[in-house]
């Protein structure tokens, strides 16, 4: 009937098989070895309350209307943008630089009109 010693000498059976079998198999291998990393990740995750609310969706809208409060009590109009230091840069020095530079503007715009650099009369 079956010839066994043909079936044994079979390259297919004798490498082929072993290996759909490896592949196969380590692929659901795997996926519960991944399975238990993420249910133990998942466990392990726990938020500080006052940091989950802020990530919570739900209670995103309440996080927002409080911002808005915060923003609207600032004055804007005398916004200034000034440039944060460099990673390369010192930051004291920086910001000492930049106090400097205010100082020096104030004092030389003192009495003097800002469109034309003209001194005002008083």
């Amino acid at each position: 009937m079956f010839n066994l010693k043909a079936l044994k000498k079979s390259k297919t059976l004798q490498y082929g098989i072993p290996m759909l079998v490896l592949v196969v198999g380590g692929s659901f291998g795997l996926r519960e070895f991944a399975q238990i990393r993420y249910d133990e990740q998942r466990i392990n995750r726990r938020l500080d309350p006052s940091l989950e609310a802020r990530v919570n969706v739900r209670d995103q809208s309440v996080v927002l209307e409080e911002e808005y409060e915060k923003m609207k009590t600032q004055n804007l109009d005398e916004w200034k943008n000034i440039r944060g230091p460099r990673p390369w840069e010192d930051s004291r020095e920086y910001q000492n630089q930049q106090r400097a530079r205010q100082e020096q503007k104030r004092t030389t715009n003192n009495g003097i009109d800002g469109t034309n650099g003209q001194k005002v009369r008083q």
